[in-house]
């Protein structure tokens, strides 16, 4: 920015978000303030808080005034679909005695794989008559609304004018990242940086003891704990003696733990549930998000300093399983100090650590971790970091333990709390540790993020560290094992491009690519360009990088990759072309959901390009004359080439499939022309995701549908025609999937089907296929899958309805969807009225009604989505009588993943060797 007047942090909070400024016009002795934020705090009632909760609250239609909730300054266009929503103070008022009205945690959402993030899901298990919205544009909302109350207090200095620092946790990814900067762009402030929360925890230390750094003199070991709402976030800074003071450098980050005070605030609403309510029930996920939230403020009476003896928590509202008036639970401050000790703060040895990697906890849709143990997550991280904290202690022999530890989070301002810490930490080590101070710990981030532009300045110490990952490209090697090519090394500096000289890649012109990278937190030390196996759990998948290069289709170019952290941090990476280095062409992550994994290696199969000749053959320019006989058994041919079509790998089937599309349109030559191509095609392009450029894949076939099947009167035909888009589904837009709803709704509507002409055509044309077709269009919403559902189960009241609707039913109401986003899931109410008519069938007689259940009562830990647990216990008992397999059993019973017969099942046919299903 050209000579702004402000310099301001903004702490883009869990729970709140706080801004700090200080006027650059007043020099460097310029006192550090707090904005305070103006919120409507009642209706037409504004005032200025000191913080303002990341709230939104979503009001019925008539509920408030228009007028009452009006704030003084326009509103910032960030493209909101929710009519004026409620933010801060009132928000949370209202959320409190409201169901379902209020979004929270948004910042948790954004780095949630496991939905789309840009898709309008929140409040999360919501009734559907409240309006949602995205995690990105709530994120937005909130630094709109920053900018806006700003505005109005400096007219003459608008925040977008101004030198802004967002701040983002250590472990965020490039995605969350990226979507952060996507959240400040939408608000109107395009020109920021961002800044890891600990750093700036510990650049709020520097700036307060500028002027004598002498506590940390004689301390080489710092570990910040910055234990938000919403995270634990860890950070080890390295401290080593420089020229007249101390020079700190970032060695080491944690993983992203979705731990933070929302857990204790969860770990509360539960034990207040369990007094609330009958064995095994559970209140609506509406209802518990309201006692989550009375929770909270009971957590934060009873761990302040002055806290009283007793909190009592209410859900407000009928509540059906309310038992009497025992709406009420009273809880004490001893209670709630042992259960956040015992639970959160164990007293543990530095080799005890978090067991397995599966997330524990599900609620709102997000997986907690597994262990709530604060005290395990920072003996893991130690652990991990053992050889850069040695070297940074002078001692290779050490024990990773620091010598010096500086707190953040409000649960630190509990004395019990703070001094369990220190005593466990401490017990680990030989030296004593030095706690540095932190008086205000829910205004030092955003004052951290002040004062590390005043570093940037030169205006007191910076710390170093550069990138805190090491980036790599996945290739393949000649083993067949994947290996990265080290593009970033950890350590590297902001805005420092690194060129990988000795790489080149031959990218084709007119054609999208995508490059899959890789980043681990390790203390490894790669040289960009260098080669490493990647064989760790601890190497994680970014989302993948993609670029279309314009020009004409089969023209290739030359190009070298260049690497360099960006000033907001996070990773850019440009194709620079080699004949021109002026040429460059900068990739963009695709930040949606991926839920597949795969192993990338070459497709190097002997008899490749004979196998590749044959398809040719059949479907090439010079085939026309091409013997029938080939056409009918090009599947069998390719078979004694490549072996056994379950085994082809997903390069082969790949390579196979490329083929294939540039030959389409030689498809129509004849009926065996066209029914050969559409079951090797979409066989090989199963399951129409989860490989790089399956997306190009897919836009060239999808013109294929409009065009529609040439030989009609063939019904093998249109067995194969269904079984290639149900095969291509997962890779369909929500637009497509929609257009092919709504071509073959008619069909499976149980009384349109009966009459005229479509009882006919529905056997002309594979009811059988239509049906299974139907039942994967996971990006229908929920509304269309609920009407689905119905006519299915209305169908499975005739005993001798095909066995593929009852599959069917099981996969349009599954719980856990196999690539759509959970959001659109069927509404469990409705799931639990399916399975109620289901328990009425003869699962014996028809053992596929049995897998239908399993998938309608499988276990996911989201209670917006998981079955009432009386209801899941019948489905567990009807299937134990009937003899089905004991992991459709384990499946309704606990979280669990699928076994590979299970996951054949569900997706109904085997999925290509080295995919594997996330869910």
């Amino acid at each position: 920015m050209a000579n702004p007047r402000y310099l301001v942090g903004i702490d883009l909070g869990t729970t709140h978000t706080l801004v700090a400024y200080t006027d650059l016009s007043r020099g460097t002795e310029a006192p550090m303030e707090r904005f305070a934020i103006p919120q409507l705090i009642a209706p037409g009632e504004l005032a200025e808080r000191p913080l303002l909760p990341s709230v939104r609250y979503h009001p019925a239609e008539g509920e408030l005034n228009p007028e009452e909730i009006r704030l003084p300054w326009p509103p910032v266009d960030i493209g909101d679909p929710v009519p004026h929503p409620v933010i801060g103070e009132l928000a949370r008022r209202l959320g409190a005695k409201s169901l379902g009205r209020l979004v929270t945690s948004a910042k948790s959402w954004l780095c949630n794989e496991g939905v789309d993030r840009l898709a309008d899901i929140l409040p999360w298990g919501s009734p559907p008559e409240v309006p949602k919205v995205s995690p990105l544009t709530a994120s937005a909302s909130y630094l709109a609304h920053v900018r806006g109350a700003w505005n109005y207090r400096f007219p003459d200095h608008p925040l977008e004018n101004q030198e802004v620092v967002i701040t983002v946790p250590a472990s965020f990814d490039e995605a969350a990242r990226t979507l952060t900067v996507e959240a400040a762009r939408q608000a109107g402030l395009s020109r920021i940086r961002l800044l890891e929360e600990p750093q700036a925890v510990c650049y709020d230390w520097l700036h307060r003891h500028r002027g004598d750094l002498s506590p940390i003199a004689d301390r080489r070991l710092l570990l910040v704990v910055d234990l938000g709402g919403g995270t634990t976030d860890l950070t080890l800074i390295a401290i080593a003696p420089g020229d007249g003071q101390p020079e700190l450098t970032r060695i080491g980050i944690g993983d992203h733990l979705l731990l933070g005070g929302d857990n204790i605030d969860l770990m509360l609403a539960h034990l207040a549930e369990e007094h609330l309510l009958d064995q095994g029930h559970k209140l609506s996920p509406a209802e518990f998000a309201q006692l989550v939230e009375q929770c909270r403020l009971a957590k934060e009476r009873l761990l302040a300093t002055d806290s009283p003896d007793s909190a009592t928590v209410t859900v407000l509202g009928g509540g059906r399983r309310l038992i009497g008036a025992a709406r009420s639970v009273t809880f004490t401050r001893e209670e709630v100090r042992r259960i956040v000790l015992d639970g959160f703060f164990p007293e543990v040895s530095l080799r005890d650590h978090p067991e397995g990697v599966r997330s524990g906890l599900v609620e709102f849709g997000l997986p907690y971790v597994a262990d709530p143990a604060v005290t395990r997550h920072i003996a893991a991280f130690l652990s991990h970091h053992r050889r850069a904290a040695a070297q940074a202690l002078g001692d290779e022999a050490a024990e990773p333990v620091p010598d010096a530890i500086l707190l953040n989070g409000g649960v630190f301002l509990s004395p019990v709390i703070t001094e369990r810490l220190l005593a466990v930490v401490s017990r680990w080590g030989r030296t004593p540790i030095r706690r540095l101070d932190n008086p205000h710990p829910d205004f030092a981030v955003a004052a951290g993020a002040v004062a590390y532009g005043l570093a940037r300045r030169g205006l007191q110490p910076r710390i170093g560290g550069g990138s805190p990952r090491s980036y790599f490209l996945v290739v393949e090697s000649e083993t067949g094992q994947p290996q990265g090519v080290c593009l970033l090394p950890r350590g590297a500096e902001e805005e420092r491009e690194i060129l990988l000289q000795d790489r080149r890649f031959a990218l084709r012109l007119g054609r999208p690519v995508r490059f899959h990278l890789v980043a681990t937190s390790d203390d490894i030390t790669p040289v960009p360009g260098e080669v490493l196996p990647l064989d760790s759990e601890r190497f994680t998948s970014l989302p993948p990088l993609v670029l279309a290069l314009a020009g004409e289709d089969q023209g290739e170019i030359q190009v070298r990759l260049a690497a360099r952290l960006t000033e907001v941090g996070t990773l850019e990476l440009d194709c620079v072309a080699v004949d021109d280095p002026e040429k460059r062409w900068q990739l963009t992550f695709e930040l949606r959901r991926q839920p597949l994994s795969h192993k990338l290696q070459d497709a190097s199969h002997p008899h490749l390009e004979e196998a590749l000749g044959l398809i040719r053959q059949v479907f090439g320019k010079k085939s026309r004359d091409v013997s029938p006989r080939l056409v009918k058994s090009l599947r069998a041919e390719l078979e004694k080439r490549l072996g056994p079509r379950q085994r082809w790998d997903m390069p082969l089937l790949r390579e196979l499939a490329d083929a294939l599309v540039e030959g389409r349109r030689f498809r129509r030559r004849s009926a065996e022309h066209e029914r050969a191509w559409l079951g090797l095609t979409g066989f090989c392009l199963r399951p129409g995701f989860g490989y790089p450029l399956d997306d190009w894949r897919i836009d060239q076939l999808w013109p294929l549908y409009a065009a529609g099947l040439q030989f009609v009167n063939v019904i093998q035909n249109w067995a194969e025609w269904w079984t290639f888009w149900r095969r291509l589904a997962g890779g369909l837009p929500a637009h497509a999937q929609e257009t092919l709803y709504a071509d073959i709704r008619d069909y499976l509507d149980p009384v349109k089907s009966r009459k005229g002409k479509l009882a006919t055509l529905s056997k002309q044309r594979s009811y059988e296929n239509i049906v299974r077709l139907a039942a994967v269009l996971e990006h229908l919403p929920a509304s269309t899958k609920t009407e689905l559902g119905r006519w299915l189960l209305k169908r499975l009241q005739n005993p001798r309805e095909p066995e593929q609707t009852a599959w069917a039913l099981g996969r349009v109401g599954s719980r856990m969807p196999f690539y759509g986003s959970a959001h659109n899931c069927v509404p469990r109410e409705e799931v639990e009225d399916w399975l109620r008519q289901l328990l009425t069938m003869d699962f014996r007689k028809r053992p596929l009604l049995g897998f239908a259940a399993a998938l309608l009562a499988r276990r996911c830990g989201d209670r917006s989505r998981d079955v009432d647990p009386q209801l899941r216990e019948a489905v567990i008992a009807r299937l134990k009588q009937a003899k089905a397999p004991a992991s459709w059993i384990a499946m309704v019973s606990e979280v669990v993943e699928l076994s590979a017969e299970d996951e054949q099942r569900l997706f109904g046919e085997a999925l290509p060797p080295g995919l594997k299903l996330i869910a």
